[in-house]
């Protein structure tokens, strides 16, 4: 999970999009039972992803299930906490530790669970949050945060959530967080500007919404490069054995070195 950059949503009532979903590169595909599905078209939505996953042509994928809070969720649980093909779900509204806990507890086998933080008080609880065992990884719900607080702007706007969502994973020791959608699905410039600011605020990947967007999002989520060239070179040089080398005219010492090697297990996971 730690390297998956690319989280491509797919409505759970457009079965007839899944095989396009899956065909693109996305790393994780989403089917959503949630803000995708109009309320009346619940029921009948899981029932049919139900007969799909456990189809011939099925393939592993994540599965947003309604809110904890929701008359859906319980339903959404049971039919997909078991299933072979559901190698994970999304937990939407994640601010509850108990709820974050009974569906963890739902989960058979090794299933990934990723905590959608996208409510104030998801952010104030963000430390007991991010720390409830058995959570995967936390991922940011712009638009719905955005919805409740006011706040005109997903860009900067944001920034000091991205932090605290940054800090209180890896200090959860959680995979880097995921970055909320991008929902001008034509402007690659937005696109590219919505990934750069990401990855600055250390985040790891990022939701979509379109499979246009999945190329930007795995390219601009992995290794230069640039930088794969750098760690090379810096690796090569630590073979000398000093405790600091210089590598391009900068010096180079052990924090360095592990970020040079932190590098090279993207690429090596990336080709995996």
């Amino acid at each position: 999970m730690a390297f998956e950059r690319s989280f491509l949503f797919v409505p759970a009532d457009r079965p007839e999009r899944f095989v396009k979903a899956l065909a693109t590169r996305a790393d994780r595909i989403i089917i959503d039972l949630e803000d995708a599905v109009a309320p009346t078209a619940k029921a009948a939505a899981r029932d049919s992803l139900v007969n799909w996953l456990e189809g011939a042509h099925a393939s592993d994928v994540m599965i947003r299930i309604n809110a904890a809070t929701t008359s859906w969720h319980d339903d959404d649980l049971r039919a997909m906490a078991g299933l072979a093909r559901v190698i994970g779900l999304m937990l939407p509204k994640a601010e509850n530790v108990e709820a974050i806990d009974a569906t963890r507890a739902k989960l058979v086998g090794n299933k990934s669970l990723v905590g959608l933080v996208e409510t104030v008080r998801g952010v104030a609880d963000l430390r007991a949050v991010a720390g409830t065992p058995g959570l995967s990884r936390l991922a940011f719900g712009t638009v719905d945060f955005c919805l409740e607080t006011g706040i005109e702007g997903q860009g900067p706007e944001l920034d000091f959530v991205r932090t605290q969502l940054t800090l209180e994973s890896c200090l959860a020791g959680l995979a880097a967080p995921i970055e909320g959608v991008t929902v001008d699905i034509k402007a690659v410039d937005v696109l590219e500007t919505d990934i750069a600011r990401a990855r600055r605020y250390g985040f790891g990947g990022k939701l979509c919404i379109h499979p246009s967007q999945v190329d930007p999002i795995n390219t601009g989520f992995s290794p230069s490069a640039d930088s794969i060239g750098w760690a090379r070179r810096v690796i090569e040089a630590a073979k000398s054995g000093a405790g600091a080398v210089t590598v391009d005219g900068k010096l180079v010492d052990r924090p360095i070195m592990l970020q040079a090697e932190k590098i090279l297990a993207r690429v090596s996971a990336d080709a995996n």
